[in-house]
């Protein structure tokens, strides 16, 4: 390492990076910036993947004619180089994968890009960070706040788990004025020293429980699976400057506000579906009003929009955009530019999108929705539902959305590998909805089963609904592409009916 650092924790943007060994964990978008950034401040970079592709093979011939040294093949991740004086991890790797695990034994300090982009910040223009984290509505909400920055006259952009890579973002020549940033759990596990502007926890459900799994025998006081992702989520609490933003309906998150070490002068803020108090923003009638950010708080409050200006009045949607609101506002932006950019904002394909309607029945893709907190906002918008469920459960439960939503729901329809899950929820808390189980067979247009079987149960009134609660990958290649194969079912059925 260059005799001029004594240690990684002090390396930072306007370091000498000469002679520092770093290998980059995954090869994927946020690793190849990662190391592409790190090869330009002069580091030694080792790049590590288990997979290959015809991108990734691109990439790195381009690295290597840089100096990098990249393996792209299975088990190219077994085994920690020796001499190695930082691991860059991709966000999706668990603390136990093998060289992570050999990182700890040894002492060598692991970042996440999240960690990386924070200390390669231009100090003498560090574009503030307005931070989200929660289990559902973070793409949603940090792409809200992105359009609200841009319409109040911001050089802005969403980066993180969406949009750019955050280390693409802060080593820009161009300065950014301030980042909408999202941060999943498992970004967060990696950060240790981001001091966001602003930040909220949008809410707090499980999700991932197969990441955070709990420790077989483990003896009691050891925290749970559950216990460690809340964990992760709060961190994005610490060192905040201006406003930790948090649900006024999920306790959780405003547990995690008390818990946190924040700046000094930072605020609390709380969002709610009802009539905000003093200090907090929310709805009065068909308003989204502000009654944190106002000199007379206490006697009155400043609109920012109506209901009618968003693109949904799911509830969901409708949090979403009052977390937005608060970040923009605790950054000093106008309530004109929260209207103007919440009414330019319409949310990216597979989020409570209309697909058609036909003989009195809507059809909804929100195949977004891949944990059960998610599927059951989403039912919670709409009264007579017939209910498309199924695929990868990653370890979550769906007793506390049956529950909630089994009075909503005119019939289901499962697929993918864990519908037993949702079909064993269903049997227990609504055993007269009727369930129709269409299998997790990937051939035969597995989805023009789902549709005809969805339009059997549908009334003329009703909403059939596709919102998994589950991940798409044992049938499909991602969510999108789950969505897309329902919407074409839906327009195939439809124009068979008309046929007839």
């Amino acid at each position: 390492m260059a005799d001029d650092v004594t240690g990684v924790d002090r390396l930072g943007r306007t370091s000498d990076w000469s002679g520092v060994r770093v290998v980059v964990a995954g090869f994927g978008v946020s690793g190849y910036a990662a190391a592409d950034n790190l090869l330009f401040l002069g580091a030694q970079v080792t790049a590590l993947d288990e997979t290959t592709s015809e991108e990734k093979a691109e990439k790195a011939q381009l690295l290597e004619t840089l100096g990098a040294t990249v393996r792209l093949a299975p088990g190219a991740t077994d085994v920690l180089p020796e001499d190695v004086d930082l691991v860059v991890t991709s966000p999706g790797w668990s603390p136990t994968a093998p060289l992570l695990a050999r990182a700890a034994e040894r002492g060598v300090p692991v970042w996440g890009e999240v960690e990386l982009a924070w200390r390669l910040r231009d100090l003498a223009h560090p574009a503030p960070w307005l931070a989200v984290t929660g289990t559902n509505g973070k793409t949603t909400t940090v792409q809200m706040l992105q359009s609200i920055l841009t319409a109040a006259g911001l050089r802005a952009a969403a980066v993180g788990n969406v949009g750019l890579p955050i280390v693409e973002a802060v080593m820009d020549p161009e300065p950014y004025d301030v980042l909408a940033v999202e941060l999943s759990s498992f970004q967060l596990h990696y950060t240790h020293s981001m001091s966001a502007e602003s930040a909220v926890v949008l809410n707090l459900a499980e999700d991932h429980l197969d990441w955070y799994a709990d420790e077989p025998g483990a003896p009691s006081g050891v925290p749970t699976g559950m216990e460690r992702y809340a964990a992760d989520k709060a961190r994005i609490y610490e060192r905040v400057q201006r406003a930790c933003v948090y649900n006024l309906a999920d306790p959780a998150t405003e547990a995690m506000v008390r818990e946190a070490d924040v700046v000094e002068g930072a605020r609390a803020v709380g969002f709610t579906l009802g009539t905000p108090s003093s200090g907090d923003v929310g709805i009065v009638d068909d308003l989204l009003v502000d009654r944190a950010f106002i000199e007379d708080r206490g006697s009155s409050a400043a609109e920012l929009c109506t209901l009618a200006d968003l693109a949904s009045p799911a509830p969901h949607f409708v949090a979403n955009a009052l977390a937005a609101a608060a970040l923009a506002r605790a950054h000093g932006v106008s309530q004109q530019a929260v209207r103007d950019g919440l009414r330019a904002f319409r949310p990216d394909g597979h989020r409570i999108a209309h697909v058609a309607e036909s003989q009195g029945v809507t059809w909804i893709d929100d195949s977004k929705a891949t944990n059960p907190h998610a599927a059951q906002s989403s039912l919670g918008a709409f009264e007579h539902v017939v209910w498309v469920a199924g695929g990868l459960a990653k370890g979550a439960r769906f007793d506390d959305l049956v529950l909630a939503a089994r009075d909503r729901l005119r019939g289901v329809v499962l697929l993918g590998r864990d519908r037993a899950v949702i079909a064993d929820a269903l049997s227990r808390h609504a055993p007269d909805v009727p369930v129709i189980d269409v299998g997790a067979d990937e051939t035969g247009a597995p989805m023009e089963r789902v549709v005809d079987a969805a339009a059997g149960l549908a009334r003329s009134g009703d909403t059939v609904l596709l919102a998994p609660g589950c991940a798409s990958m044992d049938m499909f290649l991602n969510y999108g592409a789950r969505g897309d194969a329902f919407a074409d079912a839906v327009h195939s059925h439809i124009a068979r009916h008309d046929q007839t």
